[in-house]
Parts: structure tokens; C-alpha cells; sequence
């Protein structure tokens, strides 16, 4: 059984809460949970409060092979857990950017718009000098 350790959205409209859940891997958002392990309130102005978690049960579960997946990773990180899975998560990303960079191709959503971008402008520039 492959564990996750995820978040479960709760809350209204415009007013999220989420919990934060150890869950098999092939369960919907929604379904059926292992264990409760804490929630997280984004909109509380009080940082402290914002984040309510077990970590005596998080490192349980980590520790049996659970996945965190990447929010829940950044919220861990900040209460002072490290995880493997997000350590090798950001490697293969610097590794992948700094590949990109040798290449000089786009690497971000960002440098991809701002290509396109500068492309699109070339190509009426290159229109512009045609029609003169």
C-alpha cells in the first residue's frame, strides 16, 4: 500500500481550510483517510496558528515510506522536517535548470512567455522592415 501524505481541502467559498492527511495513493482528494495528522489555515493573520500538525505522527508515517506531496513538503520544510523525496525533487530540478541554461532555452513559465514574446516582436519587426 503506497502512502501520501496530502491535503484535503475543506471550508466554503472563497474561505479554504485544508487538513492534512496520510492517504492511500489511489484515493481521491476526498476519500477515505488513514489518519488525521494536522491542518492548515492560510487565511489566519496569526502564523503560529496557521499550521496545526503532529510531527511525532508525520515522522511515523514518513518513516513507514510515506510521500508528502510538494505543499505539504514547503509546510513540513518550514516546521523544520526535511524529507528525501522533496531533497531529490529540488536536485532534479537545479539539475534540469542549469542544463536548460547551457542550452540557452527557456526554463521557467516566465522566460518562456518573455521568449515567445521577444519572438513575436521580432517577427512583426520583420514585417514592419518588409512593408517599407
Amino acid at each position: 500500500m503506497a502512502v501520501k501524505i496530502r491535503m484535503t481541502r475543506m471550508g466554503r467559498r472563497h474561505r479554504p481550510f485544508f487538513r492534512i492527511n496520510a492517504i492511500e495513493s489511489r484515493a481521491p482528494r476526498d476519500g477515505r483517510i488513514l489518519e488525521k495528522l494536522g491542518h492548515y489555515d492560510p487565511i489566519l493573520k496569526d502564523v503560529d496558528k496557521q499550521v496545526v500538525i503532529d510531527l511525532e505522527r508525520v515522522q511515523f508515517w514518513l518513516d513507514k515510506g510515506a510521500v508528502p506531496s510538494d505543499s505539504v513538503s514547503e509546510i513540513l520544510l518550514k516546521l523544520g522536517v526535511t524529507t528525501k523525496h522533496y531533497a531529490e525533487k529540488k536536485e532534479r530540478r537545479a539539475k534540469a535548470l542549469q542544463i536548460a541554461r547551457k542550452q540557452g532555452k527557456p526554463f521557467t513559465k516566465a522566460e518562456k512567455l518573455a521568449a515567445e514574446k521577444a519572438a513575436a516582436e521580432k517577427a512583426a519587426g520583420a514585417t514592419d522592415t518588409k512593408a517599407s
